[in-house]
């Protein structure tokens, strides 16, 4: 074995950790036996401009394959976005326009590579190869898989039984997904849960080019910060990796004591320490996370600027951002005006407003607002706190 590379039983124990399925680790020990670098492969369809921390699950194990000396291959998938993953859904996906598809694609690398190594990935489009395909060479790769396999997909035996359409061009999904991993020969596949069949129909595709299958590696798909759905950020349970660092920690103060272990696992992969207060423990989590994605500066000030906003009450001189009244001065309508310039994957609706209100949520200077046709005297520099996460202030 190369002498730059570990033992391959503890190249074996880190790279299995966090790990819901590998498929198999023996086949994977013997592989890193063989003391040469991996091609391990990833691919993203990049069906919107930003990336989550649910994302950088799947993201951290790549580094992870790099830091032990092996080659990351990122697959950029301009061609399979435009058919649309049906992992995991209950309708087909809204088609993308390729220019849409190639914008996002130059963001999604950008903020990969907080991530990832750049100088050590190997970057593909998986348009190089399927758009040179005749319609005859799309037959031949149908005919390498049989209609009864693809109706295995639990999704797709789902949708079926619930009298829910599933269009032919989806099943051909897993079908290119599979040939990727035969253009680029890769030896490890990593994915989420979801991803499963997928790159099994990889696996086999490698078989029948006589080449030496992958390893399956699919992660734990990660809870969003409500703790029961999987992070989306069309579900408003987000973190983005290239949000302000202030937004960033103030999410993470916001999931449960019981989501803290899984975030600490998953995201920086360590063990929570259970004799840690949860909540040192919740803004030692803040914080770590902050400085992997901005610098330890940013962190402790994003820290130091959550503690003087929500621990020692002392708002003055906090960093809130800034809000300017428009025409309505009623407090229904700044309430909302304040939501909606600032917040706006946030706003809630015009009767949630009320609710807020009527509990005396909205406070201006500590002072609860409680009648949504009042108009108090604004006046700039004062707080005027929306709920219980987000404040502002009034901009002269």
């Amino acid at each position: 074995m190369s002498s730059s590379f570990l033992p391959a039983s503890e190249q074996l124990q880190l790279l299995t950790r966090g790990v819901a399925n590998c498929i198999s680790e023996k086949e994977l020990l013997a592989k890193l036996e063989k003391g040469t670098p991996l091609r391990v492969k990833l691919g993203v369809d990049p069906t919107s401009p930003d990336l989550h921390l649910g994302h950088s699950v799947v993201l951290e194990k790549l580094r992870q394959f790099q830091e032990l000396g092996h080659q990351a291959v990122l697959i950029i998938g301009d061609f399979t976005a435009q058919i649309g993953d049906p992992s995991g859904r209950s309708k087909t996906r809204p088609a993308l326009s390729r220019e849409a598809i190639l914008a996002n694609a130059e963001t999604y690398t950008e903020q990969a590579f907080r991530i990832l190594d750049k100088d050590k990935t190997e970057i593909v489009f998986n348009g190089e190869w399927f758009n040179k395909m005749t319609f005859a060479d799309v037959i031949q790769l149908n005919a390498r898989v049989t209609m009864q396999q693809m109706l295995q997909r639990e999704d797709f035996k789902n949708r079926i039984a619930n009298d829910q359409e599933v269009r032919l061009h989806e099943i051909q999904y897993p079908i290119v997904q599979g040939w990727d991993s035969v253009e680029v020969r890769s030896d490890v596949e990593l994915g989420g849960t979801d991803q499963l069949f997928n790159i099994l129909v990889g696996r086999d595709m490698q078989k029948d080019e006589g080449m030496e299958p992958q390893i399956v590696m699919c992660l734990t798909i990660l809870e969003g910060l409500d703790g029961v759905q999987k992070m989306s950020k069309s579900l408003h349970n987000y973190v983005g990796i290239s949000e302000e660092p202030g937004e960033m920690f103030g999410k993470l103060m916001s999931i449960s004591d019981e989501l803290m272990a899984r975030y600490f696992l998953l995201l920086l992969g360590e063990e929570l320490d259970s004799a840690m207060h949860p909540m040192d423990a919740k803004k030692l989590l803040g914080e770590k996370i902050v400085a992997r994605y901005h610098s330890d500066e940013a962190a402790k000030s994003a820290r130091d600027n959550w503690e003087a906003l929500f621990s020692n009450k002392d708002v003055g001189d906090a960093d809130l951002p800034e809000f300017t009244i428009g025409e309505r001065k009623d407090v229904l309508g700044v309430v909302g005006d304040a939501f909606r310039a600032l917040f706006p994957d946030e706003a809630p609706s015009g009767s949630q407003i009320r609710q807020l209100i009527s509990q005396g949520s909205v406070q201006l200077e500590g002072e609860k607002l409680t009648d949504i046709k009042a108009r108090p005297e604004w006046t700039a520099g004062q707080v005027l706190k929306l709920n219980k996460k987000r404040r502002v202030r009034i901009a002269g």
